[in-house]
């Protein structure tokens, strides 16, 4: 079978960008659909019901425009929305974690640091996720005010490195050995990180293991695009386009949407 729809992907804002891209290195023959609620950017901040109801929204924005599968490139919308999701849409819903098993089997010193939102961390299903590795210390940080900083197009920004100094030299003086980046806005903030970071804290994100996932999904419901021709890519946000772009600047051309 060759299925040409496009996979879906949505985010708080343009951090679902880092997740797209990996999802385009492994499968570069897919279609895909990228939706930024930059409007409504944070999620980390908003009650479970209003993150459900924007989950919603934007799936059936997805489904409406032809998506095959939803990936939820969210973090604090996969702790929060995708059960909800799951039961209410008959289309695979691919959800979004913060690595902390990799982390969890691999540290040496027995503690990892954790930079999230605040809807992840005060999540029941991230809490849950932390009792499976009693062995380990998890040094939970909540990011605020990152999303919004690089949502602004603040990235490279005195206010923004100082900032993640101060959340992540705690953990460093604590002896973790991983980092965990719990945020699909938090990729773009490596090349601060490489700043001040020892060399041998390693810095894992959830990229990879979506891709992996998507691939196993779609190859098990006979979804994917088969041909061999390049996938398109089709960007769009609900706030500024210009700071999208600049995101996606090699990858695609971000268009404006009222949404």
């Amino acid at each position: 079978m060759n299925n040409t729809q496009p996979i879906g992907l949505f985010d708080s804002g343009i951090g679902g960008t880092t997740i797209w891209r990996s999802v385009n290195k492994l499968l570069p023959n897919e279609n895909t659909l990228f939706l930024g609620d930059s409007i409504n950017a944070p999620y980390g901040q908003k009650s479970k019901e209003e993150i459900i109801q924007l989950s919603k929204k934007n799936v059936d924005w997805l489904i409406k425009n032809d998506a095959k599968a939803i990936i939820v490139a969210c973090n604090t919308a996969t702790t929060n929305a995708i059960n909800e999701l799951r039961s209410s849409y008959n289309i695979p819903i691919i959800g979004i974690e913060p690595a902390i098993k990799p982390a969890a089997i691999n540290t040496k010193t027995g503690i990892v640091g954790v930079l999230a939102t605040q809807g992840t961390l005060n999540s029941s299903k991230y809490l849950e996720s932390q009792t499976l590795y009693p062995q380990v210390t998890f040094i939970n940080q909540i990011g605020y005010k990152i999303v919004q900083l690089i949502e602004n197009g603040d990235l490279h920004s005195q206010e923004l490195e100082q900032l993640l100094r101060s959340y992540i030299n705690p953990m460093i003086d604590q002896n973790i050995d991983y980092l965990v980046l719990g945020c699909t806005h938090y990729p773009y903030l490596l090349p601060i990180l490489k700043k001040f970071l020892p060399e041998h804290i390693q810095v894992i994100d959830s990229g990879n293991a979506v891709a992996k996932q998507t691939h196993k999904i779609l190859s098990n419901a006979n979804l994917l695009k088969t041909d061999n021709k390049p996938g398109y890519a089709k960007f769009y946000t609900n706030k500024n386009v210009e700071i999208l772009q600049n995101f996606i600047v090699n990858e695609g051309i971000a268009q404006k949407i009222d949404f």
